[in-house]
């Protein structure tokens, strides 16, 4: 990797690093026709498409049974690891569970809030190069745990899909499995076939497919938000290491040949070590050719700042799903970006422990979207409903507000049916 100087940055070279996008406008004419034959065929289409897309003759398109027996079979020590991530999973969404509340004032109002879950839900769970078991953990268990009726997942079809796979699914507390990946699946859950009933809210990751299908579809259901390849931003100073902050860069780097790496630092000495690590240890990689092409993205590099102040508004423009922090003096920078979708403190805390077994969430935004969004939370599936009792006492004291804004907006029922009750 070449180290890029930040200030040396033009118009064009800002762009591809801060304006970073799914990918998925070229590709929405296809996903409108996948979504279109779905809502039209149902079962017949999804079968049609496995064997297009996936090279599968899928019988039985409903797996809850095989998912339940993966459980069984799978390796102990795989399993007790699968366990330990859910119980961390769990834990953590357990703590954003709100509460109702209720408040009376003196003026003789009284106020509330309350929060109920959806009904029925769908996750994606990707397939495809390779198995996410943990993103059937991130997904499936905040809908449980906010009390979701019905947890719908549905994964890409397979000679054999992944059992590991199916195992977390299980575990997580899914209710119902389909073998139904890409565009297809999302188009499934979000109109319902013979097999896979509608749901209210799609959430998960998934390819460039998945994600243009989930914009194909939002308005018929809501989703969580459109998420693109992975992302990591490592603000490193002279007290990091160069070797596990190329080894976080290589990490992100295999997940998609799209995602977009980046270092920046204010020692030059660290920019160029960080530089050679990536060189030194790519070689050992399983995925090189994956990560080959990552390191290549126009939004990927290190970055050399003139200052720690700058280093750190470039990360905040940058909006990182992961942000690694390698800093002497952590807290200053934390109190100083704002947009990030999962921060990761210290040389001991690698990204993937947040992929996998911390607890928190690693359905992240990503192109920016930590600008306005967070990650995938219990929030995602409870909806609000605000409550209020007024006593004689509080419409009276209100009255004349309310009386005089609906008469200001040319309201005159709405004004009508205080003035009513006050005249009573």
């Amino acid at each position: 990797m070449d180290v890029q100087t930040v200030s040396d940055l033009g118009p064009d070279d800002r762009s591809a690093i801060f304006d970073r996008d799914a990918g998925v406008d070229a590709i929405r004419d296809d996903v409108r026709v996948i979504v279109d034959r779905v809502r039209e065929e149902g079962d017949v289409a999804l079968r049609e498409f496995a064997a297009e897309y996936d090279d599968v003759d899928v019988g039985a398109i409903e797996i809850t049974d095989e998912a339940e027996q993966a459980a069984a079979t799978v390796d102990a020590e795989v399993h007790e690891a699968i366990d330990a991530a859910a119980r961390n999973v769990r834990t953590f969404h357990e703590r954003q569970v709100r509460s109702d509340w209720t408040e009376e004032f003196e003026d003789g109002r009284e106020l509330g809030r309350r929060f109920r879950p959806l009904e029925r839900v769908g996750v994606y769970v990707p397939g495809g190069s390779a198995a996410y078991p943990s993103s059937a953990l991130m997904g499936v268990i905040p809908a449980v745990v906010a009390g979701v009726d019905q947890v719908v997942v549905t994964t890409p079809p397979a000679e054999e899909i992944n059992p590991v796979t199916l195992a977390a699914i299980h575990v997580a507390g899914a209710d119902e499995v389909y073998q139904v990946g890409g565009a297809q699946a999302i188009a499934a859950l979000a109109h319902g076939t013979e097999s896979i009933p509608a749901v209210q809210k799609i959430v998960g990751p998934g390819n460039r497919w998945v994600t243009a299908a989930k914009a194909e579809v939002q308005g018929d259901v809501s989703i969580d938000f459109l998420a693109g390849p992975s992302e990591v931003l490592v603000v490193a100073d002279d007290t990091a290491d160069p070797a596990f902050v190329a080894a976080e860069l290589l990490a992100q780097a295999e997940h998609d040949e799209n995602a977009a790496v980046v270092a920046v630092t204010d020692e030059e000495s660290v920019a160029t070590a960080i530089a050679r690590a990536v060189e030194d240890q790519l070689p050992e990689r399983d995925r090189r050719e994956t990560i080959d092409a990552a390191l290549e993205n126009d939004a990927s590099g290190v970055f050399l700042a003139r200052s720690m102040s700058e280093a750190i508004l470039f990360a905040d423009e940058f909006a990182a799903e992961h942000l690694s922090v390698q800093v002497a003096d952590p807290e200053t920078v934390l109190d100083r970006i704002d947009s990030a979708g999962s921060v990761f403190v210290g040389p001991h805390t690698p990204v993937a422990a947040g992929d996998y077994a911390t607890g928190t969430n690693h359905v992240l935004p990503t192109n920016g979207l930590a600008k306005r969004h967070g990650g995938l939370s219990v929030d995602e599936f409870v909806r609000s409903t605000t409550i209020q009792r007024l006593d004689r006492e509080a419409l009276e004291s209100l009255g004349d507000a309310i009386v005089t804004l609906a008469d200001a907006e040319g309201l005159e029922a709405h004004a009508e049916s205080v003035r009513r009750l006050l005249d009573r």
